[in-house]
């Protein structure tokens, strides 16, 4: 799957990391979403949490950002933390948060943006398509620190991509219907212009250089208006990973967060050697991305060394056998199990499709259902 290339050995980059997490806030009540949140919950929210929590594109959903952290133990404790705040403080409201890819029955069409400059201006250039983002996702930046080696890094790492979004999905529902894939939030989200896989480039100069193009035409400010499944980051020395949904659970937030972290290590390691992880077209990791996106971690992604598709269980083990040297150097040993534990209980959309199910054979009308399905991922969502 590697192979050589003579390459000198940049810094050992610190790779502490950084997870950011959007939520939905809910009426605990309807179990709808809100269209507009309280002012005096936003202003709660900044007295308690500061700058680790922010409003997000719309009225219903919410933000929270941890600090970087080298150890994973204080990442998962300030994770469950901002969670836990999070939920008291909306408690008093009314509200709860939910962390999922999309709200079974929530409706777009109704939705705000909050006020802010900066989102009223996004909300101009992407018209209707603004409140269409009743969406969450998850972002990791990981701190490499050389620029150079962050897009080489970045080259390498879209490979996984679907690997990672396989584990995460959680957007099954869209509107009061089944949509019959894992990840809705995908299709949804891949309506805006500069999303999906981002393009190859041989080096630090040569992303800003295609950056710049748009900055002087005048379409974005700046490359924060890249919304690519990876990219690095406008704010921090380090690659931010976001093509993952909001994970329900907190601990797979992590998990997932820790096996993003292991694969950027594991391919430094490799750069050491002069070797680097082979390169693929678009096209085909692109296929494997849809793959995720339809089945999760259901039907197999294409092994694409062999041209053939294999179980997901399979592949990950693969890869977590791979990794394992690399784990035990960073601590993320748990982190790999827990994605084991994902893979054995089911990822939030398999765990949301057999609890509406369920309520259907239990008699429930669908609207019932899903309402039963809101009531779950809730309950999960501040779970630890």
């Amino acid at each position: 799957m590697f192979h050589s290339q003579v390459i000198g050995a940049a810094d050992m980059p610190s790779l502490s990391l950084s997870v950011q997490e959007e939520f939905l806030l809910v009426d605990r009540d309807s179990l709808d979403v809100v269209v507009e949140q309280p002012p005096a919950l936003i202003q709660r929210l900044k007295d308690e949490l500061g700058p680790r929590i922010r409003p997000e594109f719309l009225g219903a959903q919410i933000r929270t950002a941890t600090a970087f952290h080298h150890d994973m133990e204080a990442l998962y404790t300030e994770m469950v933390d901002l969670r836990r705040q999070l939920g008291c403080i909306a408690d008093d409201f009314g509200l709860a948060p939910m962390a999922a890819g999309t709200h079974p029955f929530a409706d777009w069409h109704r939705q705000r943006q909050t006020r802010d400059g900066q989102r009223h201006a996004m909300a101009l250039e992407l018209r209707d398509l603004s409140r269409r983002l009743l969406t969450c996702g998850m972002q990791v930046k990981v701190c490499i620190e050389d620029p150079d080696l962050r897009i080489d890094l970045m080259n390498q790492v879209a490979y996984f991509v679907p690997h990672i979004l396989a584990l995460s999905t959680s957007s099954p529902f869209w509107l009061s219907a089944s949509t019959g894939l894992k990840s809705y939030r995908i299709s949804a989200f891949s309506e805006l212009p500069r999303t999906g896989l981002p393009d190859l480039f041989d080096s630090w100069a040569d992303f800003e250089a295609h950056v710049a193009v748009l900055v002087k035409a005048g379409i974005v400010e700046d490359a924060s208006r890249l919304w690519w499944d990876l990219r690095p980051s406008s704010r921090h020395p380090a690659l931010e990973m976001r093509v993952a949904d909001a994970c329900t659970r907190v601990e797979d937030a992590w998990a997932i967060a820790g096996f993003y972290r292991v694969l950027l290590h594991y391919l430094y390691q490799l750069k050491l050697k002069n070797q680097r992880w082979r390169s693929y077209a678009r096209m085909l990791i692109s296929e494997n991305r849809w793959r995720a996106q339809c089945y999760g971690t259901d039907a197999g992604l294409v092994d694409l060394a062999s041209g053939q598709i294999r179980p997901y269980k399979q592949l990950f083990e693969e890869l977590a056998n791979m990794l394992a040297d690399n784990a035990e150097a960073l601590g993320c040993e748990s982190a790999l199990q827990g994605c084991r534990q994902i893979l054995a209980r089911g990822t939030s959309a398999q765990l949301q499709i057999g609890a509406f199910k369920a309520a259907l054979t239990s008699g429930r009308s669908e609207h019932e259902a899903y309402q039963e399905v809101v009531r779950m991922l809730l309950g999960l969502t501040l779970a630890a």
